[in-house]
């Protein structure tokens, strides 16, 4: 029987959703996180409960046999990627198999699953990036990057980062070298002191246009000016069109606005879509893997059919990407967002597009669908990760529209918000995923249901 902090040594014998690989210890069934299949490690017991055993892996003694060298040299230490030694191939069957397998033990059955869609680009694929500060080792140097795998204080300066291009790396590092010269120190989480916080940089991919905002507490009051001016001095492939100095005072490390100065520029950049133009300000959500998009939403338009003359609802629609892509030649689609800042850019960006048959409103689905007077023919659903409230499904499903189609971003939320559907009417048609985030353990899935 698995002890506690005891130490193991083990094969992977299967990885489920999401990157959990199972082994066997006396028997014993042991969950192993950022595992692979086939892998020989060395693993110490973590949590022991009656229904649960949880190790974590010290050492890979043997890779699994189809393992490859990673592209990244800080892969293993950076806690960023979870599959470079995978073939992308094999990351694309382990994405879909894993999904497969979520909807058939919810009793999902008799649609038709169709081959998983792989993203445009294996590497350089991200149009933004959240780099923190932080130091390399407990009071060690200034470093700016990526959590240190398993440390929620420790981060790893990754310039030699595979996922974007190099834009993202030069900026990142010209910005950690200016604080590094002047000493500037960083924001400790535990004891909420110090001043730099993180680094967000967004390009387009199709424009080339660079937002760049800089993070940081108010504790102190640094002249910007000099780092503004190093900036625009790189040499890059894209443009800086905007640079902006967000200040966040919060105790939860999250990239939250509480005032943002401009300091250059603008704040926006312009993204293209599918032919559409697209407004995306610093905290506007837009997918990270523009070309990657643009394969989702023809999946989306795929599966929703002929919108002609039909009333579209889109929930949780975001800056309304989806929405304008659907509106060419539909009555109307109405948008629901709960992130203000969003609402606005989705105006702004129907009126830019050219789209008079778009109307979004601010607020949450769960309340917000009970002011809409129309009757959908269509509903888009692209919730967030949790899914939909338990209360808000209920609300959507008496609608009673004849099609939906249903864009998930983590399956097991999916799986659950499915059977709900299924076991008040609805019938799953087609599944497709959607690979958006190559070397990770997430991936996009797509699903339309009709009414029986």
């Amino acid at each position: 029987m698995p002890k506690k902090n005891e130490i193991y040594e083990t094969i992977i014998e299967d990885v489920i959703f999401p990157n959990k690989g199972i082994a066997y210890i006396d028997d014993q069934k042991v969950i192993i996180k950022d595992a692979i299949k086939g892998q020989k490690v060395k693993v110490k017991i973590t949590k022991k409960r009656r229904d649960k055993i949880e190790a974590s892996i010290l050492e890979v003694l043997e890779r699994a046999p189809i393992e490859k060298e990673a592209a990244c040299p800080h892969f293993g230490i950076c806690g960023g990627c979870t599959y470079q030694t995978l073939p992308y191939e094999e990351q694309l069957k382990l994405k879909q198999n894993q999904v497969k397998r979520l909807l058939d033990n919810a009793g999902i059955e008799g649609y038709e699953f169709l081959d998983i869609v792989p993203s445009p680009s294996e590497y350089s694929y991200r149009n933004k990036m959240e780099f923190s500060f932080g130091d390399v080792e407990k009071d060690g140097d200034l470093a700016l990057g990526m959590h240190k795998k398993g440390s929620f204080y420790e981060m790893v300066t990754v310039e030699g980062c595979q996922i974007v291009d190099e834009d993202f790396t030069k900026i990142m590092m010209t910005v950690l070298e200016y604080f590094k010269e002047r000493k500037i120190p960083f924001y400790h989480n535990r004891r909420h002191e110090g001043y730099l916080r993180h680094l967000v940089v967004r390009k387009s991919a199709k424009l080339g246009e660079i937002l760049v905002n800089l993070v940081t507490s108010s504790q102190m009051e640094v002249d910007l000016s000099g780092l503004v001016q190093e900036i625009l001095e790189i040499k890059l492939e894209g443009e800086v069109k905007g640079i902006l100095h967000t200040i966040n005072d919060s105790l939860a490390d999250v990239v939250q606005s509480e005032e943002t100065r401009i300091l250059y520029g603008q704040d926006y950049f312009m993204e293209e879509i599918l032919g559409l133009k697209f407004k995306i300000s610093a905290f506007s959500f837009f997918q990270t893997n523009s070309f990657g998009a643009e394969r989702l939403y023809s999946v989306v338009r795929d599966f929703a059919g002929s919108t002609k003359d039909k009333i579209i609802f889109d929930l949780y629609c975001g800056t309304g990407t989806i929405a304008q892509i659907m509106a060419d030649v539909s009555k109307k689609v109405i948008g629901i967002e709960i992130v203000e800042e969003a609402v606005k850019a989705a105006k702004e960006n129907a009126k830019l597009n050219g789209l008079h048959n778009c109307e979004f409103i601010a607020g949450d689905v769960l309340t917000k669908v009970d002011e809409l007077k129309d009757k959908p023919d269509l509903i888009i659903l692209d919730p967030p990760r949790d899914g939909i409230h338990p209360k808000a499904i209920h609300k959507i499903i008496n609608f009673g529209a004849p099609q939906m189609v249903y864009v998930s971003c983590k399956p097991t939320s999916l799986a659950r918000d499915l059977k709900v559907f299924v076991e008040n009417g609805y019938k799953v048609e087609k599944v497709q995923c959607v690979d958006m985030f190559p070397h990770t353990s997430h991936v996009e899935t797509v699903v339309r249901l009709s009414r029986k």
